[in-house]
């Protein structure tokens, strides 16, 4: 918020945007700016203080909001948070990193099991959904600026890369690759040895489609010049 984020969204106008990681509550956080640009907000902070925690941005109101999966474990965590409009279901997802070490890596595979389970299930009553957010996971080697030396790096274990693929496959689609198959496009920059202005990054923000919305696909899109954070926005647009 500090960094500008205002002003792009009052450039941009963006109709639903999806934040992770925010690291705060909303009383913590001047919302006036994002009421007075009329959007309705809706934050699903970590219980634990500045840590973790989603939300949402939307210029309409959502018929429906969701708190959370139901599961104790990640709801403490704050990392799901879904919003239904008309016919499209958006939800910000926060998916664990584990690259602290060896727990929180069986935390996040686990968590990987179970979220495809928590999405086979939300299909049955939301048949059009974009999975909006932070997955920690490289799906292919296009998408990490050296795959050979992060070969054994969370986040590009070949166990994640196969759970990214089995899910996508399990019913959709990666919008900015529908679009986009070039090389070196990251949204996400380590803030050490001058990653970002070198491009040596990771693409692990996505926004995935459910396959029946493939042809209300208009563009997808990242913005590696907004600068708010160590990551940047990553773009769906639908018709």
């Amino acid at each position: 918020m500090g960094k500008g984020l205002i002003n792009w969204m009052d450039q941009e106008q963006p109709d639903v945007l999806c934040i992770q990681e925010i690291k705060a509550s909303p009383e913590q956080v001047g919302v006036f700016e994002l009421e007075e640009m009329g959007y309705h907000h809706y934050w699903y902070p970590a219980q634990k203080k500045g840590y973790s925690g989603v939300a949402i941005f939307s210029k309409q109101e959502p018929k429906k909001v969701t708190y959370g999966c139901g599961i104790k474990e990640y709801d403490f965590e704050g990392r799901i948070l879904l919003a239904d409009f008309q016919d499209v279901t958006v939800m910000s997802v926060y998916h664990p990193s584990g690259s602290s070490g060896d727990d929180r890596q069986a935390f996040k595979m686990k968590w990987l099991a179970d979220y495809q389970e928590y999405i086979n299930d939300l299909k049955k009553s939301r048949q059009n959904l974009i999975l909006s957010g932070d997955f920690n996971i490289c799906h292919k080697a296009i998408d990490i600026h050296n795959p050979l030396s992060n070969a054994k790096t969370s986040g590009f274990l070949p166990e994640e890369r196969e759970w990214m693929e089995n899910f996508i496959q399990s019913g959709f689609i990666d919008t900015f690759r529908f679009f986009d198959p070039s090389p070196h496009q990251y949204s996400w920059w380590s803030y050490r040895a001058n990653s970002r202005e070198k491009n040596l990054g990771w693409r692990i923000d996505y926004n995935l489609a459910s396959k029946n919305l493939e042809k209300r696909l208009k563009s997808a899109s990242i913005l590696p010049n907004a600068m708010h954070s160590d990551h940047c926005p990553v773009v769906l647009e639908i018709l």
